[in-house]
């Protein structure tokens, strides 16, 4: 066996296997029931509904902790919070700190059996620190063992949101010789995560930025965060993949600092390591303000330039991931204004900021960053798919949908945000009217089940189809199933400001699409004229557009060439020549 794998391959497994040993019984430690619980929000979809049945196997008719936790691992939420709710009381202390876990992980401190005062400390300052009141949940972990060990992180992590804070690059070798620098740009990103663990749309962003770059002949690598991919579920990984030429190199220590800080002086530490053998001319990194604090330490460290590329705005992601009644309430905490605060800070320290979206532009500016200093680089799509031509009906035949009705739906993660409860609504009315409208909703989500369920309420049956993830080379073809695509975003500001990019990709392939009328989805539908706009949660306004393109043929095949036409202008290739100028500017000459 050692012969097979190699000596090295065979010390990468053992110390990826003692990183995730670690890693687990950290957590199990600190606080075992917060990982029971998280481990079940990040379960695979495929085990959630036969672990869900084994869960509640003997459970009585009646709400229970168990019953209640068996729907949260079935991704219910909504029967999840009933059950909670209606519990007794638990009994004993792990019960009812379970309870307490599932009740913070559900949005939910009311469905807490007996209420958020008789909750364990620990859940009490999980329930602080989730609606924003970041020194409130310090102060309410607690003296036990438990709790120190949970503030420590809590301190940590408030530490680094701190105006001012930066990382230090001590341990670098200063007096080292350097070879001299390279005459053009080489590019070191920085990123949270890469391809081939995890695809999204941040994944396949970072990827073909760095494969057009390398088109063009920019030599780049990528480095991702501290113990990734290994900390997500992968011990075999690799210590560097090499995808589509594209090197990407990961910081995998058998031991990691026990706070947050810690860590992300030994990412900078490792980080400085790649550069010292990459020599980079500048550093290129994404948000959230963690990589930026790693990149720009690093930077320093080099005397080089870095770029900070804004994909979204943190404290409002943070934001739309709260139920609807928090958000008002959490708009004005410590959290949300010390994120702000500390991207703003990040952005001003950047030599240069990428901004994917003319609306992400002007929040850029009003945080007072020098418009000198932001470019505007969209999403975009590879040029083939553009070429890549096929009918709805041969495209549906390719991936086993029925050639007959009229498909509408989307490519998406699917998440609350995406609006995609009014799309099923829109549907089951046009079909009660005798319309023969079917939707497809392709990708994964916590928002998956629900919609799943919300489909069968609607009687939607096999008009419904919900395949979850398929394979990045199957995309392509389920959106050329759809005779239209649809994008029915909330009016959230995250949806506001950051454009996805599967629009994008439908437009390549030459279908019309009805999106929401927000600004960010204005720039790629209204302006360039590829679509219709209908208002945010406007479930009539929504079947009225389907309705129409329905009946039109003509209007769909217009709508269809404007937006191909419009997707070819905006290529991986075409970008790649907008961050390789970006690049030659920041570069000094050798």
């Amino acid at each position: 066996m050692a012969e097979g794998l190699g000596y090295g391959r065979l010390t990468e497994m053992a110390r990826n296997c003692l990183l995730l040993g670690r890693t687990a019984l950290r957590h199990a430690v600190d606080d075992p029931m917060l990982l029971v619980v998280q481990s079940a929000r990040r379960m695979p979809p495929r085990l959630r509904a036969p672990t869900a049945r084994l869960i509640g196997l003997g459970t009585p008719g009646g709400p229970s902790i168990r019953a209640a936790f068996a729907q949260f691992v079935a991704d219910l939420p909504h029967e999840a919070t009933t059950l909670l709710a209606s519990a007794a009381p638990p009994r004993t202390a792990l019960g009812r700190r379970l309870a307490g876990e599932l009740a913070v992980e559900l949005g939910s401190a009311q469905s807490i059996p007996g209420g958020l005062a008789a909750a364990p400390p620990a859940t009490q300052a999980r329930w602080a620190w989730r609606r924003g009141d970041i020194s409130d949940a310090i102060t309410l972990t607690g003296d036990s063992a438990t709790g120190l060990r949970y503030r420590a992180r809590l301190v940590s992590e408030r530490a680094m949101m701190q105006p001012g804070f930066r990382l230090s690059s001590t341990g670098h070798p200063e007096c080292r010789e350097r070879p001299p620098r390279p005459s053009g740009p080489r590019a070191l990103h920085v990123l949270t995560n890469s391809v081939p663990h995890t695809t999204s749309g941040y994944t396949i962003r970072s990827h073909a930025i760095l494969r057009a770059l390398l088109d063009q002949g920019v030599p780049v690598e990528a480095v991702t965060r501290i113990g990734y991919p290994v900390t997500v579920g992968r011990p075999l990984a690799r210590t560097v993949d090499v995808v589509g030429g594209v090197r990407y190199r990961r910081i995998l220590a058998a031991g990691a600092g026990s706070t947050p800080a810690e860590r992300l002086e030994q990412m900078v530490r490792r980080t400085l390591g790649v550069a010292e053998v990459f020599h980079p001319t500048l550093l290129h990194t994404t948000t959230n303000y963690t990589n930026a604090l790693v990149t720009e330490a690093v930077a320093r460290a080099l005397g080089l330039p870095w770029v900070y590329e804004v994909r979204g705005q943190l404290e409002k992601t943070w934001l739309a991931s709260l139920p609807m009644p928090d958000r008002e309430a959490a708009a004005q905490s410590e959290r949300y204004t010390l994120l702000r605060a500390k991207e703003t800070e990040l952005m001003l320290a950047a030599d240069h900021v990428v901004a994917l979206s003319e609306t992400l532009r002007e929040d850029l500016l009003e945080r007072g960053v020098p418009a000198g200093r932001i470019a505007v680089v969209p999403n975009a799509v590879d040029s083939s798919l553009v070429d890549f031509r096929l009918e709805p009906a041969q495209a549906r035949a390719s991936v086993g949908l029925p050639v007959e009705g009229f498909w509408v739906g989307t490519v998406s993660s699917l998440v609350d945000y995406e609006g995609l409860d009014a799309l099923i609504d829109a549907v089951a009315a046009l079909r009660r009217e005798g319309l023969d409208v079917r939707v497809a909703l392709v990708g994964d989500g916590v928002s998956r089940p629900a919609l799943q369920a919300r489909a069968a309420r609607q009687g939607l049956g096999r008009a419904a189809v919900l395949p979850g993830r398929v394979a990045s080379g199957e995309a392509p073809l389920w959106h050329r199933a759809l005779d239209v695509f649809v994008v029915p975003r909330r009016d959230v500001d995250v949806c506001r400001a950051v454009t996805p990019l599967k629009p994008m990709e439908a437009m390549a392939a030459g279908r019309p699409v009805i999106a929401t009328d927000l600004p960010a989805l204005a720039e790629i539908v209204a302006r360039p004229g590829t679509g219709v706009m209908v208002p945010p949660g406007d479930v009539t306004a929504l079947a009225a557009a389907i309705r129409s393109l329905a009946s039109d043929p003509v209007a769909r095949a217009t709508y269809g060439d404007r937006g191909r036409e419009f997707a070819a202008t905006r290529t991986w290739a075409a970008q790649g020549r907008l961050y390789g100028a970006l690049y030659e500017s920041l570069t000094v000459p050798a």
